[in-house]
């Protein structure tokens, strides 16, 4: 009887075997798993803190440095990041279209580099002329202020003229 009960574990010894490295190998690929998913958790809170550490911050920039006392309307400069936007500029003087155009561009470069940016910097710009008649001469004094490589532009003649009569309004954005 002996030998019967040896010859019957010894022909399911390999069942047994292979039962066993099933298990262990499970285990092993569970505990694997386990190392991963904590690593991948450390990994996502560094980069979810770092996120939060180093997020942009909106702010508001205003000639003199103080906002003014009444809620304003718009900001004249934004920063967002290394991000410069800047809001329509207007020339309220009597004048031409050339004479308008050099101030607001002269306008538009003490505010770039008033934030540490500058007029080669700019990417997008937009020009409202009060009557597209004057786009020509705009473009005369316009041409050259935004170095070699100037952003994209986009020029209208708005409907109803240019609020304060101005005959020319610039807006852009531009990086740090």
């Amino acid at each position: 009887m002996k030998k019967s009960n040896r010859r019957r574990f010894l022909s399911q010894a390999p069942i047994a075997v292979a039962a066993a490295a099933t298990v262990a190998g499970a285990t092993a690929r569970a505990e694997d798993e386990h190392k991963h998913e904590q690593a991948h958790e450390k990994t996502h809170e560094k980069t979810h803190e770092s996120t939060h550490e180093h997020e942009p911050e909106k702010k508001a920039h205003w000639p003199g440095g103080d906002p003014p006392k009444e809620a304003p309307l718009f900001s004249p400069v934004v920063t967002y990041g290394n991000m410069v936007f800047l809001s329509g500029i207007g020339a309220h003087f009597d004048g031409d279209v050339k004479a308008h155009t050099a101030h607001v561009l002269d306008q538009m470069k003490n505010n770039l580099e008033a934030v540490g940016s500058s007029m080669e910097k700019v990417l997008k710009v937009n020009v409202y002329l009060n009557d597209l008649k004057d786009y020509k001469a705009m473009n005369e004094v316009f041409r050259g202020r935004f170095g070699a490589a100037p952003g994209v532009r986009t020029t209208i003649a708005a409907a109803g003229g240019i609020p304060g009569d101005s005959l020319v309004e610039i807006d852009c954005i531009a990086h740090i």
